[in-house]
C-alpha cells in the first residue's frame, strides 16, 4: 500500500478540486494522508447504542412510512427517503426525487439498478416455476456456478450460503473441522486482526474487533485471539502450531475504515499460516468479486489463501454468500458437517451465473480500475482541504476520513441528494455500483464536495 503526505499546490488552491478527467492507469491499493492524526480504532468508535441516527424514519414531509415500520425490530435506525425506483447508479424515492448511490447497498448492488442483462436472468429464472428445490436435491445452477468460480479462483470446492455472516461462519466451521482432522481438539484457535468486521453472528462476532458488538452476547465463540497489523512481535507469540486452526483478514478492512491492508502483511500471514500448519481464511465479503478491480481482492497482491468468503454483489440483490475453498480443505469436510436449506438455490444461483460472467469480463474490471483512479487523482487533491485527513482505498472502494463526524457528513450528503454510509466515527465510505457512468461520479463527488466543511 502506498502512502503519500499531500499539499495543496498553489494550481489546486486556485481550482476547484477534481478538474481531471478519467487517468487511465491502474491504481495499487493506496493511502493519501494529510497531517492531522488518524481517528481512533473501531474498538475505541462511539458505541453503537450512542452513535447518533442520521435522521428519522419519515418521509421528507414529515409522514410516518406507515403502520408496518412499528412492527418492525428496532435494530435498525433508517434514513427518511423510501426508495420505489432505480435506475442506473441513481434511486428515486416516492416523491420522485433522486439520489445518486455511493453505498450500493452497502455494495450489494455492484451492477446498480434497473440492469437489463440481470433482469433477464432472473426473469428466465422465474418462468421455470422452480424458485427452491432444497439441497436435498440437484440444482443445475449452482453447479454451474460453484464450477465458474472454481474456474476462475484458486479454489477446488465451493460451499452456497445465503450472505456474507453466513460465509464467514461456515469458513470458520470448515477451519476448525480441518483442524481438529490436522491437530486434535487442542487445534481451534482463530487468530484475527484489529480493526477487524467479519459479522454479527456468535462465530463471527468472535473474531471481529468491536467490544462494544461482542459484550451484550458473551460468552462468543472461544478461542478467538487478535492481533495489530504489522506487529510482528504479536504475531509470533500468538500463532501456535498446536493451537492455531486458522488466521483470518480481509484484503480491504470494510466497516474498520476502508483499509487496505499492506501486501507485505498478507504475504506474513501467508507464511505464519504455512509454518503452524494453519489456514489463511480472506474475508472478501466486501472487498471481493470486483470491487478493488480484481475479480478476487487476493489477486491484487498474488497472496493465495486456502478459504476465501464472498457474499454482497454475488447475486446481484438477492441474498447470497459462497465459501470457495481448496481440495486440501475440502477434503476433511464430511456429509452432515454444514448445511443449508436455501444455499445455491436455482433463482439465486441464475442471478450470480450473470453476475459473475459480467464481473470477469477483463473490460469490465479494467473500468473499474479507471474508475478508482479517477477518485484516488480528484479527491485525493482534498486532502488538507475542508477538513479532510485521509484517502484510503482501492478500485471502487474509499474511505474519505475527516476532522468532522461521519454522520453529519452522510446526512448533509443526503439532503443534496448523495447516499453515502460510514465506515467508523469520521470516515465516510465511497462504494458506489461497478457500473456507475463518469457523469454519476463526477456529480456525486461534486455533491460530495460542497458539504464538506
Amino acid at each position: 500500500m502506498l502512502s503519500v503526505t499531500s499539499e495543496r499546490s498553489a494550481a489546486q488552491a486556485a481550482t476547484t478540486p477534481g478538474a481531471t478527467t478519467l487517468a487511465e492507469t491502474t491504481p495499487a491499493a493506496m493511502t493519501l494522508a494529510g497531517t492531522t492524526p488518524a481517528e481512533t480504532t473501531p474498538s475505541e468508535t462511539t458505541p453503537p447504542e450512542t452513535t447518533p441516527a442520521i435522521t428519522t424514519a419519515a418521509t421528507e414531509s414529515g409522514a410516518a412510512i406507515g403502520p408496518a415500520a412499528t412492527a418492525l425490530l428496532g435494530v435498525y435506525r433508517p434514513a427518511a427517503p423510501l426508495f420505489v425506483r432505480g435506475e442506473g447508479s441513481r434511486l428515486f424515492d416516492e416523491e420522485g426525487r433522486g439520489y445518486i448511490d455511493f453505498t450500493s447497498g452497502l455494495g450489494v448492488n455492484a451492477l446498480g439498478y434497473g440492469d437489463a442483462g440481470l433482469r433477464a436472468a432472473i426473469g428466465a429464472a422465474l418462468s421455470g416455476g422452480v424458485l427452491h428445490t432444497s439441497n436435498l436435491f440437484r440444482t443445475a445452477n449452482a453447479a454451474r456456478l460453484a464450477e465458474q468460480l472454481v474456474g476462475h479462483s484458486f479454489a477446488d470446492r465451493v460451499f452456497f450460503c445465503n450472505s456474507g455472516g453466513e460465509a464467514m461462519e461456515g469458513a470458520l466451521k470448515f477451519a476448525r473441522r480441518w483442524a481438529r482432522e490436522e491437530g486434535g481438539a487442542e487445534k481451534h484457535e482463530v487468530v484475527a486482526m484489529r480493526g477487524s468486521f467479519h459479522g454479527r453472528l456468535f462465530g463471527t462476532l468472535a473474531v471481529t474487533d468491536r467490544p462494544a458488538f461482542r459484550e451484550p452476547f458473551e460468552p462468543v465463540m472461544p478461542g478467538a485471539r487478535f492481533v495489530k497489523i504489522e506487529d510482528e512481535a504479536g504475531l509470533t507469540t500468538t500463532i501456535s502450531q498446536t493451537r492455531t486452526a486458522a488466521i483470518v483478514v480481509e484484503p480491504v478492512q470494510g466497516e474498520g475504515g476502508i483499509r487496505p491492508v499492506p501486501a507485505s502483511w498478507l504475504e506474513r500471514l501467508r507464511e505464519a499460516a504455512t509454518a503452524a500448519n494453519a489456514l489463511l481464511i480472506f474475508d472478501e465479503v466486501q472487498c471481493g468479486l470486483g470491487r478493488t478491480g480484481r475479480l478476487f481482492a487476493y489477486e491484487n497482491t498474488g497472496v493465495v489463501p486456502d478459504v476465501v468468503a464472498l457474499a454482497k454483489p454475488l447475486a446481484g440483490g438477492l441474498p447470497m454468500g459462497a465459501v470457495l475453498m481448496t481440495a486440501r480443505v475440502a477434503a476433511a469436510i464430511r456429509p452432515g458437517d454444514h448445511a443449508t436449506t436455501f444455499g445455491g438455490g436455482p433463482l439465486v444461483s441464475a442471478a450470480a451465473l450473470h453476475v459473475l460472467e459480467r464481473m470477469a469480463e477483463p473490460a469490465f474490471l479494467e473500468r473499474v480500475r479507471i474508475m478508482g483512479a479517477h477518485i484516488r487523482e480528484r479527491v485525493g487533491g482534498w486532502v488538507g482541504e475542508r477538513g479532510v485527513v485521509e484517502l484510503r482505498g482501492v478500485g471502487l472502494m474509499w474511505g474519505l476520513e475527516s476532522t468532522g463526524a461521519a454522520a453529519e457528513i452522510t446526512a448533509r450528503a443526503l439532503a443534496a441528494g448523495l447516499l453515502l454510509a460510514p465506515a467508523g466515527e469520521r470516515t465516510v465510505r465511497l462504494l458506489p455500483p461497478l457500473t456507475i457512468t463518469d457523469e454519476e461520479l463526477d456529480d456525486g463527488l461534486d455533491i460530495l464536495w460542497s458539504v464538506l466543511q
